[in-house]
């Protein structure tokens, strides 16, 4: 990882279980992880654990390293994460996982392309990513999460780099990445605070890079159910906001470059085609539904607009012509 101050961008020295950067501004090394929060602009979501760990105070000890009880094991915290992230379709899930729901990841084999997971969690897109040969770093703002990602990355076999930060402050050297990625994460934040993330985006990519982000449409058919259900209010703290394909395309062409759209999914958020075998008959309806509709819309068009998960495909501008990797697959 090529680590910045991400305050100034400045080049950061480790000093015993710190980075220091020629400013002065400290960021800890918790348990072999980069902290690297910034004080002064505290997010909504950000728990008392990483706060701790990030003004490295004893009041918050880091988890022992989970061991798996066998091969098959699945972590508790997965169980959890999945059920209280994955939305309706997963809530039934925590205590049924019988393997990890890694999804696949719509882009080409790689071999050795720099790949950054914002907002990686539990790190399903980091293994993905990894599995198609990409030199995945992971980044999340909990602490908790990202040491539930090394514990499972280290179970299933692959080792991403992981970091902690905030998405709006990314703590890389201009340029730094070939790809930039995010799932079920910028959708998140504030309008405001999403174009300061997707800012970040354009620049750490390097020119000709590529930015595969997943968003919602506030077209979508169960998206219309979910705003009608909070009258229509833009949200507040870790809801979810729903944008217009074209705020998505202004948003993604001023801050990265060239934007186009593709269907991640119908009649809800996050749904994956890979997670069939692990659902309940009356769950897999709806994602063969799903993706008969994303199968459509290669021919049919115009579903997109009704799609309620969409991504958002980007190439950084750069003068030198490149080959996009991006793909419908």
């Amino acid at each position: 990882m090529n680590l910045v101050c991400p305050r100034d961008y400045s080049a950061l020295k480790p000093e015993g279980q710190r980075l220091i950067c020629s400013a002065g501004h400290e960021y800890p090394i918790v348990d072999g992880i980069p902290v690297l929060l910034l004080d002064e602009r505290e997010a909504p979501w950000t728990a008392i654990s990483q706060r701790l760990a990030r003004e490295g105070r004893q009041e918050w000890t880091p988890p022992a390293p989970w061991t798996p009880d066998s091969p098959d094991a699945i972590h508790p915290h997965v169980k959890s994460l999945v059920a209280a992230a994955g939305g309706y379709l997963y809530q039934e899930l925590a205590e049924k996982l019988t393997a990890y729901p890694i999804p696949a990841l719509r882009l080409p084999d790689a071999e050795s392309a720099t790949f950054l997971d914002i907002g990686c969690n539990w790190g399903r897109w980091s293994i993905a990513a990894a599995r198609k040969g990409y030199a995945v770093t992971g980044l999340d703002p909990d602490i908790n999460v990202i040491m539930t990602a090394r514990d499972v990355a280290r179970q299933l076999g692959v080792q991403p780099q992981l970091v902690v930060a905030d998405a709006r402050y990314l703590p890389f050297a201009a340029g730094s990445f070939d790809i930039c990625f995010s799932y079920s994460v910028i959708q998140h934040f504030s309008k405001d605070n999403a174009r300061a993330a997707i800012q970040e985006i354009g620049r750490v990519l390097q020119a000709g890079g590529q930015s595969l982000v997943q968003m919602p449409n506030r077209y979508g058919l169960r998206s219309f159910y979910h705003q009608a259900r909070r009258g229509f209010a833009e949200g507040k703290d870790f809801d979810v906001r729903y944008w217009t394909p074209g705020e998505l395309l202004d948003a993604f062409n001023k801050a990265v470059g060239s934007s186009r759209l593709s269907v991640d999914g119908f009649f809800g958020l996050g749904i994956q085609p890979t997670d069939l075998p692990l659902m309940p008959l009356k769950r897999k309806t709806v994602i063969v539904a799903s993706e008969f509709l994303r199968s459509l819309n290669k021919f049919v068009r115009p579903l997109l607009n009704v799609a309620d998960s969409i991504y958002v495909h980007s190439v950084k501008s750069s003068s030198a012509a490149s080959a996009a990797i991006c793909s419908d697959s």
